[in-house]
C-alpha cells in the first residue's frame, strides 16, 4: 500500500513539473505574440544640494585678479516627470532619430552594425497638474568667504515633456 501511494505521489508530482515546464518559442512564433511593450516611470523629484563652488586656482596676477572661488547655496530641483522606456528596432530608432531632427545618426549609431536601442522619453502628452512642473532654485550665490550674497536664481516650469534620450550598446 505504501509503495501505491508514493508511486501516485511521483506520478502527480512528475504531471505538475511537466504541466509547469517552458518551452522555447521561436523568433517566428515571437514576432506573432501581441501585448504590452514599453515600461512607465514617473518620479516626483525633491532634490537638494547643500552648495555647487567654482573655484579659480589660478595666482593672482599684478592686477589682483585671479584665484577665488564662487558658491551657488541651497540648491533645489522639484517637481514631476514622467518618463517611458521602450525599446526600439534600428529602423524605428532612425525613424524616430530623424523625425527629432538628428540629421546624420551615423555619426554616433552605426546602422550597418547597430541593433535595438532602448528609447527613454517623456512624452509630449503627459498632463502635469498647474504649477507641479520642474522647478530649479538656487538660494544664494556667494564670492569666496564672504558671507554677502548677490542675490539667488530660480528656474520656474521647467518643461521637459516630449524629450526623447536613445540607448544602446557598441
Amino acid at each position: 500500500m505504501q509503495i501505491i501511494k508514493t508511486a501516485v505521489a511521483a506520478a502527480l508530482a512528475t504531471l505538475a513539473l511537466s504541466a509547469s515546464a517552458m518551452t522555447p518559442i521561436q523568433d517566428t512564433e515571437l514576432s506573432a505574440v501581441s501585448g504590452q511593450d514599453g515600461v512607465s516611470i514617473a518620479a516626483n523629484l525633491n532634490i537638494k544640494m547643500d552648495s555647487f563652488v567654482y573655484t579659480d586656482t589660478d595666482a593672482l596676477d599684478a592686477n589682483g585678479m585671479g584665484g577665488g572661488s564662487i558658491s551657488f547655496n541651497g540648491i533645489k530641483v522639484q517637481g514631476l516627470i514622467a518618463a517611458s522606456i521602450d525599446i526600439l528596432s534600428k529602423n524605428s530608432f532612425l525613424a524616430a532619430a530623424g523625425a527629432a531632427g538628428v540629421t546624420n545618426p551615423g555619426t554616433f549609431y552605426n546602422p550597418a552594425t547597430g541593433g535595438d536601442v532602448v528609447q527613454i522619453a517623456i512624452p509630449a502628452d503627459v498632463q502635469v497638474a498647474a504649477g507641479k512642473l520642474m522647478n530649479i532654485s538656487v538660494d544664494s550665490i556667494k564670492m569666496g568667504n564672504n558671507a554677502a550674497s548677490f542675490g539667488s536664481v530660480a528656474m520656474n516650469q521647467v518643461d521637459l515633456r516630449g524629450t526623447q534620450v536613445w540607448i544602446w550598446a557598441h
